[in-house]
């Protein structure tokens, strides 16, 4: 029988390097499907389910750096309850709003397609691995909660050449986007400010993990 331990879900390694040690750490690379088969095979111990990272913004109150923790997880599959106790000590600890946070099949880049999804699920923000660390933490019959800060904003575009910037295993992902920038040149500049609001989006959350006791929590 596996040792008792907490399992982390992320999308990227820049993400799971945040994470203090002592977390069991499964990285999507920002593959929902991946991410399923992926969680079929963790073993028995697991004490609580939690889903990390970054994530974009839908309400257009949000703006790069905020955090948010979800009280429900709701996507294509269905909505996923949050463990209350969990997720309201992580965003008191964080200084994070609650609330609902979208899952996606898929990177949703564009403003329109972000205010269509907020008004479906009256969501605060979208990433891809929410949903199914949800899902598997009840099917589990886990504690869950899911840490996300805003990197894109709802307004922002995303580019092409952004959605193809990861390798399976969470990593950057640099041929691909030089052949999408090479389709799409124009696409550079809005690349590098995705890239800036990514890492402020990233030293937020690793500022919030400092304060908020992630292993202790859930045990």
């Amino acid at each position: 029988m596996s040792a008792p331990f907490i399992l982390a879900v992320v999308g990227m390694q820049s993400e799971a390097a945040l994470l203090p040690r002592g977390l069991r750490v499964v990285v999507s690379g920002g593959d929902p499907a991946r991410l399923r088969r992926l969680l079929q095979d963790q073993p028995d111990g697991i004490t609580g389910v939690l889903s990390f990272g970054i994530a974009g913004g839908l309400d257009p109150a949000l703006i790069t750096g905020d955090l948010v923790v979800a009280t429900r997880v709701r996507g294509p599959g269905g909505a996923y309850g949050a463990d209350p106790v969990w997720s309201a000590r992580l965003a008191r600890r964080c200084g994070a709003r609650l609330g609902m946070v979208a899952g996606a099949a898929g990177v949703v880049g564009e403003p329109s397609g972000k205010r269509l999804l907020r008004a479906a699920t009256g969501a605060l923000v979208v990433d891809l691995d929410a949903e199914a660390a949800a899902a598997f933490a009840t099917a589990r019959r886990l504690p869950f909660a899911a840490l996300r800060s805003v990197a894109d904003t709802a307004e922002e575009v995303l580019p092409r050449a952004a959605a193809v910037g990861l390798t399976p295993d969470g990593r950057p992902a640099a041929g691909r986007v030089a052949l999408a920038l090479l389709r799409q040149p124009r696409e550079l500049r809005a690349l590098l400010v995705v890239a800036r609001r990514s890492r402020a989006a990233l030293d937020s959350l690793g500022s919030a993990v400092e304060r908020a006791g992630l292993i202790e929590d859930a045990r």
